[in-house]
């Protein structure tokens, strides 16, 4: 996370084939408009849910290049819970938990973080990316 200090980040859990899918058009319209002001999105393609993900990293990538215009950051395919579950996730889960229980409960559930690192808030897999611009501009202000 290094790499992302002094910026406003965005992690998201990504899936392919799953119905939320067109929220990565979203997610890069706020990329567009908002990455020469700080913000970085960080997407992490996941296969646990439904087998929603089944692709290789390299076929992931270009599914959402292609039908998405994705720009932003696609890392390589993680957990997200479990044993499992990639570090950041662990981190994330701990530092904002969730509604009954801190695992993350389907695809594109979002968390928002400060310039300083902090988690900001965490977002339902239904919260459409363009609901968080309000958050998004006011940690961008600070």
């Amino acid at each position: 996370m290094d790499a992302f200090k002094d910026k406003v980040v965005i992690v998201v859990n990504t899936a392919s084939k799953c119905g939320l899918t067109p929220q990565l058009k979203e997610l890069e319209e706020l990329y567009k408009e908002y990455k020469d002001s700080g913000l970085e999105i960080l997407g992490f393609p996941c296969n646990q849910f439904l087998s929603q993900d089944p692709g290789e990293n390299n076929e992931i990538k270009n599914f959402c290049q292609l039908n998405y215009g994705v720009t932003f950051n696609m890392f390589e395919k993680i957990d997200v819970n479990g044993n499992k579950a990639h570090p950041i996730y662990k981190y994330l889960k701990e530092q904002e938990k969730g509604i009954l229980t801190n695992e993350i409960k389907w695809n594109f559930t979002k968390f928002l973080i400060d310039r300083d690192g902090h988690v900001v808030k965490r977002y339902s897999p239904t919260t459409t990316p363009l609901k968080l611009k309000a958050d998004i501009e006011n940690l961008l202000s600070k």
